[in-house]
Formats: C-alpha cells, structure tokens, sequence
C-alpha cells in the first residue's frame, strides 16, 4: 500500500547504494565508479526523452516534444559537469585504478552509443563491439532499422510542404547523414521567416541546443582524458585523445550548422 513506500524504498535506493564495488583500494575509485554510473542515468533518462519526442514529431505533435527535448538539453548540462568533478582526479590517482578496469571503456556504453543512433549519428561497425550481449545488439541494430530523430525532422519538412528529395527520404536508415543542399534550402527557409514556420523554427532550435550540448560533452571527454592520461592509449583499446578529437567533427544535424553560414 502506498503508505508503505519510504522514500528509500521508492527509489531503491538499498540496490542503488551498494551498486559500487571498488577493486583497487584506491581512495578515487569509489569517485570513478559514481561518475560514470550516474552518467548512465542520465543517459537513461535522455534516451526516455528523445524516444518519446521522436514519436511526437513522428506524429506533428510538437508542442509535446519541445518540452521533451528542452529536459534533454538540461540533462546533457549534467553530463558535462560530471567532467568537472572527474578531472578532480590526478594522473597518479587513475594509475592506481586503470589496471584493474581490463578492457572495460565508457566507448562501450550501449546507452551511449543508442543516443548517438538515435539522433542520427549510425555506423553499424559499431554494434560489433556488444556482440557478446546479443540482446544489446539486438536492440542496437532494431535501432538502425529505425528512422533517426533527425530523420523524422526531416520527413516532418516534406509533409509541410518543404522541397525535399526522395533520394533523402528513402535513404538507407543506417547509412551515415550526408550533408543534402536540399535539406539546407528548406532550413534557411523556415530560418528567414520564422513567423510563417514557427513551430518548425522551435523544433529547429531544440535540435541545435542538442546538438551544441553534445558537442560540449564530447569536448568535456576530451579535456578530462587528456588531463588525466595524456596521449596514452584508452582502456577499450581507442587511441584515446586523437579518437575523441575526431568525433568532435562529426554532427549529427549538419544542415542545421551550415544553414548559419547559407542565411
């Protein structure tokens, strides 16, 4: 009955807080451990988020997904300031712990990599890595089948009335986004006359702030590895700095960047 709940029991909070099992002895491990756990709640209510908003745009609903997408926004803020409190760590702090994560790496997060599917940054290669967790690569690959978040922006444009070719709309779903003149024309015509495209303008916009937080986590990841282990290869077996430099240029809704420069 609900008067039974306590609020430790609500949350769970018994199996939350024995969750962290340090192995090191290292007094920064327990840091370690919680940074990335809560990371990946976050993620988990991100991925909540955005499928939810994906349907509404899916469906012209957008009044529902602005607010959606708007929290995601506010989560991501949290993702990158758990950057702040990692880079706490030293160098020497991480080397008593590194030996004893294996092969284990925050590239292999499912949640991660389901959140960069899902808006619209696909590369099946990267399903080969949770292979050896078939319902994790059953869902990953589900995920491909799928039209992105940006996908049904895009799809959203064209039933508006927007000038978008079929070669865009019936693309395969998990082929990497390549920039379409297309797509940026219909951008820069919402973008030139807001008031005639309002909602489209707001939806827009929240897919900016998406992707500009994003960007900021990625940038976060870089400045904290590259504070703590320097050029040093990553734990999963990445090439560490230079890998995460490289994602920095990688976008998942081009046209919405290149538009800036068209307007």
């Amino acid at each position: 009955m609900a008067q039974d709940v306590t609020y430790s029991s609500y949350l769970d909070l018994d199996r939350i807080l024995a969750a962290q099992h340090p192995v090191s002895g290292a007094h920064d491990e327990m840091l370690f451990i919680i940074v990335h756990q809560a990371s990946e709640l976050w993620l988990k209510l991100c991925l909540h988020e955005l499928f939810a908003a994906r349907d509404h745009i899916m469906r012209d609903e957008l009044r529902p997904s602005f607010k959606m997408l708007a929290r995601v926004a506010r989560a991501q803020n949290q993702l990158i300031q758990s950057w702040d409190v990692l880079s706490t760590m030293t160098p020497h702090d991480y080397s008593q712990v590194r030996p004893h994560l294996g092969g284990s790496s925050g590239f292999q997060s499912p949640q991660y990599r389901m959140m960069e599917f899902l808006l619209g940054g696909r590369n099946p290669d990267m399903v080969k890595m949770h292979e050896a967790t078939p319902e994790i690569a059953r869902e990953l690959r589900e995920e491909l089948a799928r039209t992105s978040l940006y996908d049904e922006a895009i799809r959203l444009l064209a039933r508006r009335g927007f000038a978008i070719p079929a070669e865009v709309l019936e693309r395969k779903l998990d082929d990497v986004w390549v920039h379409s003149a297309a797509v940026e024309a219909a951008w820069a015509e919402i973008y030139r006359a807001p008031q005639q495209h309002w909602d489209l303008y707001e939806l827009a916009e929240k897919l900016v702030d998406l992707e500009y937080h994003f960007q900021r986590w990625r940038f976060g990841h870089l400045k904290t590895v590259e504070r703590i282990i320097g050029f040093k290869r990553g734990t999963g077996g990445t090439p560490g700095v230079p890998y995460l430099e490289g994602v920095l240029k990688q976008a998942f809704f081009p046209e919405l960047l290149s538009v800036r420069t068209a307007i």
